[in-house]
């Protein structure tokens, strides 16, 4: 066992705007001294520029940033054992690539710190990587966490909505997992990583959906009603963000209606909500 020790500071730094950014987690960035920042190619550059500014903003003292290459990942539609393969082997090579640039640009008593999207404990793979580094023994890694806003609560303040109705549960899945879930009445559905918009597959015309793209960001996108009307749109409006950006980031919940859900006001392509942000 490696008696080599690394401070490290997993920071949620929230889903896109920087006034997510808490006040614990401005007094974090204040003590790292090395940021390690992954980066995920040209088409998302905004990603990265958005740690850099929040790093330029609130960083103090001499500190420095280390860029490393997120190894690619296969993404293709697979069953289940496969899909788990495939993860685990793009977190074994992520965990080498963090592995080897901590030991590597890290000296005694420095602090290390990566900035996270949203909060390091919802799907997010630092927490997991690290943890798998800490058991090789090659290299000891003191972890401390810092709680971040998620797309999640930014998708409920966003809709002006509860995230759970009284006396009931709330299920968050991957989009992959939502045909397990299923047209669930005991609860609402919060569905992340949807790559293949899995909502046209649900059922009934008692659910409505609150969809967000890039949110907390100025390319906010907000869609909410009856998802048998608005699924047709939110598939336009994904298609035409994914095409100008290169890239999307959405989320969103399903509720089984009961009247009329509150937040659900009708919204329409080019204007603007009353909290600023872009509506489709």
């Amino acid at each position: 066992m490696s008696t080599e020790q690394r401070a490290i500071l997993v920071i949620g730094i929230g889903a896109g705007d920087p006034d997510h950014l808490t006040l614990q987690a401005v007094k974090a960035i204040r003590r790292a001294d090395v940021f390690f920042i992954v980066g995920k190619g040209p088409h998302k550059a905004s990603l990265t520029d958005l740690r850099h500014q929040m790093i330029d903003e609130h960083a103090q003292g001499p500190y420095r940033v280390v860029e490393v290459e997120d190894p690619s990942r296969d993404r293709r539609p697979m069953d289940r054992s496969d899909y788990t393969a495939a993860v685990q082997d793009w977190r074994e090579r992520r965990g080498e690539i963090f592995e080897r640039a901590m030991r590597e640009e890290m000296t005694a008593g420095e602090t290390g710190a990566f900035l996270v999207w949203g909060d390091p404990s919802l799907y997010d793979s630092t927490l997991g990587i690290l943890g798998d580094i800490e058991d090789r023994g090659a290299l000891g890694v003191n972890v401390e966490v810092i709680p971040g806003i998620t797309s999640v609560a930014s998708l409920t303040a966003r809709h002006r909505i509860p995230l759970n109705q009284v006396g009931r549960p709330v299920h968050i899945t991957p989009a992959r997992r939502l045909a397990d879930v299923g047209h669930n009445d005991d609860g609402d559905i919060v569905v992340m990583l949807d790559a293949n918009e899995s909502f046209t597959q649900v059922e009934g015309d008692d659910v409505w959906i609150y969809w967000g793209a890039y949110l907390g960001t100025p390319d906010e996108l907000l869609i909410a009603g009856p998802l048998h009307e608005v699924s047709e749109r939110i598939r336009r409006v994904r298609a035409e963000a994914r095409e100008r950006h290169g890239w999307i980031m959405d989320t969103y919940l399903l509720r089984i209606a009961q009247g009329t859900p509150r937040g659900a006001a009708s919204v329409v392509p080019g204007e603007t909500d009353r909290s600023g942000g872009h509506v489709a």
